[in-house]
């Protein structure tokens, strides 16, 4: 029987965004596989992490993608990220909490690509007058993150209702962003 690793990996994505601490055996039994099934197709945890990386950050990319970052205003696009990154949230609260992939010389160049293109509709906000100059747009980034993966955590553990993930991350982080205009 040939083994999907793409299939393996999903279903590792959604033990481990659940239970980050997961065992490898654990992973195998809610792949469906046998441990040793495993070990064939990640020699280990951190092979398994690279894969997952590897994995999330391509579906980040394509959730920037879809939201089409650079059209219309800024505070748009920001709700229309949020949305597109909505099914890949429990991953990326995994993946940013890995220390691993932060570490070292190994750092993977997609997370630069993916900090530069939220960075850059951060910035544009700013020149456009709809986000804060006080709060730097790698700040404001850094908050997004934040606020993604907190919220995968609070709707999965139950203390925030799924249909209001996207609602309330917008509001509080385009409410904390957005340039006040005085009277």
């Amino acid at each position: 029987m040939a083994v999907d690793r793409n299939q393996v990996l999903r279903s590792a994505a959604a033990l481990l965004s659940r239970k980050a601490t997961a065992t490898m055996d654990e992973v195998a039994r809610a792949a469906g596989i046998g441990r040793a099934t495993l070990h064939r197709q990640f020699a280990g945890r951190d092979a398994l992490v690279r894969a997952l990386e590897a994995l999330g950050l391509e579906e980040l990319e394509q959730a920037h993608d879809r939201a089409r970052l650079d059209e219309g205003p800024e505070d748009e696009a920001v709700r229309r990220l949020i949305a597109e990154v909505e099914p890949v949230a429990p991953l990326l609260s995994f993946l940013v909490t890995e220390n691993q992939l932060f570490e070292g010389d190994e750092q993977n160049e997609g997370w630069a690509r993916i900090d530069a293109r939220i960075v850059a509709l951060f910035r544009r906000g700013q020149e456009n007058g709809v986000f804060r100059i006080d709060l730097t747009p790698a700040w404001l980034s850094e908050a997004f993150y934040g606020l993604i993966g907190s919220g995968a955590w609070a709707v999965h553990d139950g203390r925030v209702a799924a249909k209001d993930f996207q609602y309330m991350i917008a509001e509080l982080l385009l409410g904390g962003a957005r340039r006040s205009v005085e009277k």
